[in-house]
């Protein structure tokens, strides 16, 4: 048994303690100035080694997922919260809210017409052109619930370049938005004959078949797994056009991995599901489709949809809808800055004065048009 004169004896004595009390003191001011030095060069190194870390946990997880055989993709997971919060609200468009139960449902409407007014199967690819409104993700949930591949068509093209997109992505339907059905009568002799043309409208031109009509007598009964199930994650999932600004537009290819690689960009920086996200960006676009849309679905959030940025709008919105989070892309955030500077402003319960308490701005690169073409 060691009594306390023995512990003692075992302690550092003689040349040897103040030789470890330096070494100690040089380690402490070292860290010191390593941190001090960290700040001032590299101030978002935390951040940056946090967020990857999250990107290493989440290529973990789809790993597991192909290894275990177990696909979850986009649709799966915005079912799982249809069923865990279905009365949650997922999408509010210009004062109206949609819950997640009524977008399911919505959706099951849509995926029942195609599947007794039409031939669509599994596979299929369907063309949506249509602004940014809640129908828009309806009819993309819906039709994906058929397995049906769809592309997203630009709503700013028209004529020719409209039409180049509708002919190469070979679509065996296309469905248009009431505000975009003069875009198509345009081109509507152009388009081949196979192509079946439907409108989210009751009063729709000749050789174009009413969608809003035959949705009101539609079941809203959950479409059977069987009908989506993805078979692979490099499954096509959408087709998302480029611009056109070098020529005409070409289709970018997004596949299952893409999709649920691309939702996971608003967890990665650190959002929640209790975070309302402000949207203003094209959905026909990667980033207010897989970033925007597929990013609330993988937190299970509340989104706030708007039919187009307006920088006049966009803060008393923000305080309206109380949004914590926004997605910007290009030259959005100078448009804001040149907006007259307003006292203060709250904002997701806190106060943003004069603009300059902005928390964090994250940036995430998403190329989709670097895909297969």
């Amino acid at each position: 048994m060691r009594t306390m004169a023995g512990l003692g004896s075992e302690l550092p004595s003689g040349p040897v303690a103040p030789m470890l009390l330096s070494w100690l003191t040089g380690l402490g001011a070292g860290v010191i100035v390593l941190g001090f030095l960290q700040k001032i060069l590299y101030p978002y190194f935390w951040d940056d080694f946090w967020y990857l870390l999250k990107v290493v946990r989440c290529g973990l997880r789809m790993e597991m997922y192909r290894l275990k055989g177990e696909l979850v993709t986009v649709l799966d997971k915005f079912l799982i919260h249809a069923k865990k919060q279905p009365h949650k609200p997922f999408i509010i468009y210009e004062g109206d809210v949609y819950t997640y139960q009524d977008v399911d449902r919505s959706s099951n409407r849509v995926a029942h017409v195609f599947l007794n007014h039409s031939t669509l199967k599994k596979g299929d690819i369907v063309a949506l052109l249509m602004s940014n409104e809640p129908d828009f993700i309806h009819v993309w949930f819906g039709l994906a619930k058929l397995g049906c591949v769809v592309a997203f068509l630009n709503s700013n093209v028209c004529s020719i370049s409209l039409l180049h997109c509708i002919l190469s992505c070979e679509p065996k339907a296309l469905v248009v938005g009431a505000d975009l059905l003069g875009a198509i009568e345009e081109i509507l002799p152009s388009l081949p004959e196979g192509v079946s043309i439907w409108g989210m409208k009751d009063s729709v031109p000749q050789g174009v078949i009413s969608l809003k009509e035959k949705l009101s007598t539609a079941s809203d009964s959950q479409v059977p797994r069987d009908y989506y199930v993805a078979s692979s994650l490099k499954a096509t999932y959408l087709y998302i056009f480029t611009s056109g600004t070098t020529g005409l537009p070409k289709a970018a290819v997004i596949c299952q991995l893409q999709s649920v690689m691309g939702s996971a960009g608003l967890w990665a920086f650190g959002c929640t599901s209790d975070d309302i996200v402000y949207i203003t960006l094209p959905l026909y676009h990667s980033a207010g489709s897989l970033l925007g849309i597929g990013g609330c679905v993988e937190l299970g959030a509340t989104c706030v949809l708007k039919k187009k940025f307006s920088a006049s709008q966009f803060w008393n919105d923000c305080k309206k809808y109380n949004v914590t989070v926004f997605q910007y892309i290009g030259e959005l955030c100078r448009y804001l800055c040149k907006q007259p500077k307003v006292r203060a402003i709250v904002i997701g319960k806190k106060v943003i004065s004069e603009r300059k308490s902005i928390k964090r701005i994250s940036n995430f690169v998403y190329t989709p048009s670097s895909s297969r073409t």
